[in-house]
């Protein structure tokens, strides 16, 4: 259900039963606000129970959607199958991962999620190209039928077995320091309070986050950034197509794009532990800009891989940043609730930029001029979160969790 998957369906299945790519894109849209809704609840799910669950019961709605994409044939049976599958795939499987990591890490969290970035960058580079080929050779029915079934056997019982909440559930310690090993829990541990791997984290609350100028601008950020996002990787191949390039070598750029997520994702990591979070967060903005306006005035390939590329570099950054800014500000604890209250706002601006780019294509004939309105967007979200400092000293009731460790010896 990744948007950028999704982009090598659209000329098939558009061509086939006349629908516009304004309706088209309407689907991830309406996905996207599904899952605006189903957010919060998931964060809570994702505190409570850990992210096994929820990882698990969602692979299987995002695999059954996908099969049932493969029978579609109305475009009322095309929304009623890819929205929950879309909104499944952009809340709870967002946060179950990402929070997966943050829970486990602290001082290794850039690398951390930039391993997890990694791997969902070569997912996102090998599906295009892997689905465009099935599409050639047997139709885009099949393609589907093959993307769900991938689904149902990789996400369900691999999930379920191997993974657990926090390492505290366990009696580990998160990344503990080279020659120290987690010891016994004391008794913050036994309230319900997770040990940090530092010296001290601060656990904000829901409340307490939400009177943060931070929590509101990182917030704000992420309509603007995920915006971009969202309608240039739908549109991008569709773009190239349209300039004359044969569909399998446009899906090229869909790969590139994809692939740019995995050393931009490195690159950042490496720089989130010596530079200010948030100008980090303006980087890749600016690196976004230039990779969306670049796409609209690029006709080939010679100029649509580098294009892709720097514009997968960027968006590698936010996904990123963000995850590790949330973490870093606002603490473990309650990163769950707070995240599912602030997933709604990329979910926002991932709605909204398919179905501008789609709309804007239908009344101009091209991609020009949406593109380049997204890379202006983003370039105003780089300045916007220079704002964005970290939450001063933790208010009156937070959390603030000491370690229990012991230094290894014989």
């Amino acid at each position: 259900m990744a948007v950028a998957t999704l982009s090598v369906f659209v000329v098939p299945m558009t061509d086939e039963f006349g629908w516009s790519r304004g309706q088209f894109s309407g689907a991830v849209s309406l996905g996207a606000l599904f899952g605006l809704m189903v957010a919060p609840f998931a964060g809570r799910l994702v505190d409570r129970y850990g992210s096994g669950v929820l990882l698990s019961a969602s692979s299987a709605v995002v695999g059954l959607c996908a099969i049932g994409l493969s029978l579609t044939s109305p475009i009322w049976s095309f929304y009623a199958l890819y929205v929950p599958g879309r909104a499944v795939f952009s809340s709870p499987l967002e946060l179950g991962t990402s929070i997966a990591v943050s829970n486990w890490f602290i001082r290794r969290r850039p690398m951390g999620l930039a391993y997890m970035g990694i791997i969902q960058g070569i997912g996102l580079t090998i599906f295009p190209v892997i689905v465009q080929v099935l599409i050639d050779g047997w139709g885009w029915r099949t393609a589907w039928l093959a993307v769900g079934i991938f689904t149902l056997s990789t996400g369900i019982i691999p999930v379920l077995l191997l993974m657990a909440r926090r390492p505290e559930d366990m009696g580990l310690e998160a990344d503990p320091e080279k020659g120290r090993r987690a010891g016994p829990t004391r008794n913050i541990a036994a309230a319900g309070a997770p040990p940090s791997a530092s010296d001290a984290e601060s656990n904000y609350t829901v409340r307490q986050a939400l009177a943060t100028r931070a929590f509101w601008m990182l917030a704000l950020f992420s309509v603007f950034g995920f915006v971009v996002q969202a309608g240039v990787s739908l549109h991008q191949v569709p773009h190239y197509i349209d300039q004359g390039v044969p569909t399998a070598l446009a899906a090229l750029t869909a790969s590139t794009f994809a692939f740019g997520q995995v050393p931009g994702g490195l690159f950042w990591s490496l720089l989130a532990r010596r530079v200010p979070l948030r100008v980090l967060l303006s980087a890749a903005a600016v690196t976004m800009s230039v990779g969306a306006i670049g796409t609209g005035f690029s006709s080939s390939l010679s100029t649509g891989i580098p294009m892709g590329f720097l514009l997968g570099v960027g968006v590698g950054g936010i996904h990123l940043l963000l995850r590790l800014t949330w973490a870093d500000y606002y603490g473990r604890l309650h990163l769950g609730s707070i995240r599912g209250l602030t997933l709604p706002a990329q979910i926002g601006g991932q709605a909204m930029g398919p179905i501008i780019a789609g709309v804007m294509f239908d009344s101009t004939g091209g991609y020009q001029t949406p593109f380049t309105i997204f890379g202006i967007i983003v370039a105003f979200a780089a300045v916007m979160v220079l704002a964005a400092t970290p939450p001063g000293p933790l208010p009156q009731g937070g959390v603030t969790v000491q370690p229990a460790v012991e230094p290894v010896g014989d």
